[in-house]
């Protein structure tokens, strides 16, 4: 009999808010956490696609997953994206495994666990959770739709999340009301397209900036909304006003540019130009000018010249963020950009990443040294390791802070600044 479980997650934030999910449900039937994967009766690896590293990482827990079977019972389940891109060829490879399910199939673990033999796989579409909350969490994943129809030319993504669907409003709603009751400081709502949320209901068309708003009117106590990610192209000025307007909407805002020249962009089917997407970073800064950036860059894409390089380093230079998401291009099989010629030689590639974060770096330093005195609002996080009398928390624009004084992890308390050290701002509290 299955008592104890363990999960492990790898990838993105809808991961993340999925094993939450999950695990609810496995509480729920009475299942207990299990202190270490050696101890489990069932280990489920909630798994990732979108880069090959990521793969590797899991094919080597599944080899110590089998060593752990040799000792005593365990159920073996992997699911998620890598799951749902080799399915059989997993279990071929892997027959230690005892299920493969998709990313559909996630919200049938339980079913599998209890009555194996009635359990119907291979769900044709997604199904969301009721809810993916994570007891004791001050901080909170709300996903609003799951898949992905821009087809990005290097991107697994949509064949392994598949099209998009978007979830109801009221599903929507009822979560940000229950996280309230929770005591929640701040929810993020995912999507892999996030903005580009369509829901219809009797004749009604409900998008992202109208959804964004009507989150904001239930959200009671709750501080700070943030999304994850949004599209460029689907970046409305509909949507704009709504962060504007709306206090509760936190003003750092992740967009991501993937390369700054127009040639390479098309390349990517990314669906904008250089210019438009600086044009759309520029109206935010006119219109919010209190807004902060964090952005996904990619070097090293198939046939990107020197000079192409260069114009990604320079609009980066203007689009100022305080986070960066930076690495070089990887070839994802079934994807067609693995087809795409001009290949950068990976020596070529890593120094020109390796270039990107010394650059970068520089910008962090300029943008974070602007923003170093003043007063913050803080979402207190955690006792400093370094020293007991020290807390630890981020800002609205998710900036880590250090500062004197004591609070409770969880609350909203407010920080003056005094400095900068590394990434990390100094403070201390105002009682």
């Amino acid at each position: 009999m299955i008592r104890s479980y363990w999960i492990e997650t790898y990838g993105c934030q809808m991961n993340t808010a999925e094993s939450n999910a999950l695990e609810l449900q496995l509480k729920g039937a009475g299942l207990v956490p299990a202190k270490s994967a050696e101890d489990a009766d069932c280990a489920i690896l909630n798994t990732c696609s979108v880069r090959k590293s990521a793969e590797n990482r899991i094919w080597g827990r599944l080899g110590l997953f089998a060593h752990i079977k040799t000792l005593h019972p365990l159920t073996l389940i992997v699911t998620g994206c890598m799951a749902e891109r080799l399915q059989e060829d997993l279990k071929d490879d892997a027959p230690h495994v005892d299920y493969v399910l998709g990313t559909n199939d996630k919200q049938k673990i339980l079913e599998v666990l209890i009555s194996p033999e009635s359990a119907e796989l291979r769900s044709e579409t997604y199904s969301f959770g009721d809810s993916y909350y994570n007891e004791g969490e001050y901080s909170s994943y709300i996903p609003i739709m799951n898949g992905c129809n821009n087809f990005c030319s290097y991107c697994i993504v949509p064949y392994v999340r598949g099209r998009e669907i978007s979830r109801p409003v009221e599903e929507v709603l009822d979560e940000v009301r229950y996280l309230d009751s929770k005591g929640v400081k701040e929810i993020t709502l995912l999507g892999q397209n996030v903005n580009s949320y369509h829901y219809e209901n009797d004749g009604k068309v409900i998008t992202f900036p109208s959804l964004l708003e009507r989150v904001c009117s239930v959200a009671g106590e709750i501080e700070w909304i943030r999304f994850e990610s949004p599209h460029p192209k689907d970046f409305s000025d509909s949507l704009i006003r709504v962060i504007k307007e709306q206090p509760k909407v936190a003003k750092h805002l992740h967009i991501p540019m993937q390369s700054g020249n127009t040639r390479i962009l098309g390349l990517m089917n990314r669906k904008y130009t250089r210019d438009r997407f600086l044009s759309l970073i520029e109206t935010i800064k006119r219109e919010i000018p209190e807004a902060t950036f964090a952005t996904d860059v990619m070097v090293g894409f198939p046939s990107e010249t020197e000079e192409e390089y260069q114009d990604t380093l320079t609009a980066l230079d203007e689009m100022g963020c305080i986070e960066a998401f930076m690495y070089y291009f990887n070839p994802r099989e079934g994807t067609a950009a693995v087809t795409f010629p001009g290949e950068v030689p990976e020596e070529e590639r890593g120094r020109r990443l390796t270039q990107l974060i010394h650059f970068q770096h520089k910008i962090f330093v300029r943008e974070k040294s602007e923003r170093a005195e003043g007063i913050a609002k803080v979402v207190v996080s955690a006792v400093s390791r370094n020293d007991k009398d020290q807390m630890l928390g981020r800002t609205e624009h998710n900036e880590m802070v250090v500062f004197d004084g004591s609070s409770e992890v969880g609350s909203i308390v407010t920080v003056r600044l005094t400095g900068l050290k590394g990434n990390t701002y100094t403070g201390s509290l105002i009682v």
